[in-house]
């Protein structure tokens, strides 16, 4: 493991050339990481005082080689930020350079009020977008992709870049946490813990957790990816729905208890698109390709637990499944999405085409006979 001793973006770049890195590497600044330095983990406004704070934290770290800002309005303490807040600390991008690459606020329920607020940061930054991952999450959300579509595309019409990206799969991955309503967070790990053992707070708890559940479809829908404790490493790969069939215990209570013995950290997948929206979303000429992962390995400490598939099996999954053979785009098209789109967006002017001058990342592959083999269990 690098050295974690670094402070700045620079200190962090030279670490990476220290230890050569096998890959190449472009990395944003977090809105939710500069709120948490400066604002902390509460859910309250940001002063003014500290809103200039984060935008020359964020200025600095561009200097020095962030792309661009990025923000996960699920999680907090990114989430606690108005639109007004990060439409401010995206102005710095305005002079700059560099995009707005967001986790929207919902991608549920309230996912086209989510994608206005993405466009609108955008607009009045004046700085590109990029939706991370965008999905229509729940069936009763599956018809709102001709207006999400449609609103993006309006948004490009009038003169505002925005993109988007997603991954080939019809689950998505995050915390179990997630599970639980945004108030029960306020104040990070430690406050939620002590409202997970609040027999008052855990009226109104429940009722939005079975909510959310419910909206995917049931228990079944989740699936536990991951986990620290090795009493608990049976769980991976398994949806709470199996776990609590052989077990009798209440579902609920099941992911409460979890979550107190593994400290609040406990990753999930969850089954909540739908594979037609997924295609069209695939295919969209503003689509990039995206596997939404971090960092794995299929040995030591990277190949640890049960994560998403999409760590492993993103690009080969897109372009056997969508491209080879249901046909959704050229596999021109596809490649494009992999290379020349994701660097265009970026801004990265000498990679992602074979040409000459241009730097030679270039991939072989058996297109005939290309297969992806990860799932939910392996």
């Amino acid at each position: 493991t690098p050295d974690k001793n670094w402070t700045n973006f620079s200190e962090f770049f030279y670490l990476l050339e220290k230890n050569k890195s096998a890959i190449n590497f472009v990395t944003f600044v977090g809105q939710g990481t500069l709120r948490a330095y400066v604002v902390g983990e509460d859910d309250r406004i940001a002063t003014q005082k500290e809103i200039e704070q984060m935008k020359s934290l964020a200025g600095e770290a561009l200097d020095q080689g962030a792309f661009g800002i990025s923000s996960g309005l699920e999680y907090t303490p990114g989430s606690f930020a108005s639109t007004d807040e990060i439409t401010e600390l995206c102005k710095v991008m305005s002079t700059k350079g560099g995009i707005y690459a967001t986790h929207m606020r919902n991608e549920a329920d309230t996912v086209l009020e989510a994608i206005e607020e993405s466009l609108w940061i955008g607009r009045g930054a004046g700085v590109p977008v990029n939706i991370s991952h965008l999905k229509l999450q729940g069936k009763a959300n599956w018809n709102k992709i001709d207006k999400a579509l449609a609103m993006i595309e309006d948004a490009n019409n009038y003169g505002y870049k925005v993109t988007f990206d997603r991954y080939p799969y019809t689950a998505f991955s995050t915390g179990l946490s997630n599970l639980f309503p945004l108030w029960s967070r306020d104040g990070g790990k430690e406050r939620f813990l002590e409202r997970l053992q609040n027999k008052n707070d855990l009226v109104e708890i429940k009722k939005y957790v079975l909510s959310k559940v419910a909206s995917l479809s049931s228990w079944d829908a989740v699936l536990i990816a991951g986990v620290k404790k090795d009493g608990n490493k049976k769980f991976e790969g398994k949806t709470i729905e199996q776990i609590v069939t052989q077990s009798n215990e209440d579902p609920f209570e099941f992911t409460r208890k979890l979550l107190l013995d593994e400290n609040g950290s406990v990753s999930m997948c969850g089954f909540g698109m739908s594979e037609e929206n997924t295609s069209r979303i695939l295919s969209h000429p503003l689509c990039m390709i995206a596997s939404d992962a971090s960092a794995r390995a299929t040995y030591g400490k990277l190949s640890e637990g049960s994560p998403h598939p999409r760590s492993y099996g993103t690009f080969s999954r897109f372009l056997r499944r969508f491209v080879r053979q249901n046909k959704i785009v050229s596999l021109n098209e596809a490649i494009r999405k992999i290379t020349s789109l994701p660097a265009d967006t970026l801004g990265i002017n000498n990679r992602g085409r074979i040409a000459k001058g241009m730097m030679a990342d270039i991939v072989c592959f058996d297109y005939e006979n290309l297969i992806d083999k990860s799932d939910y269990v392996k």
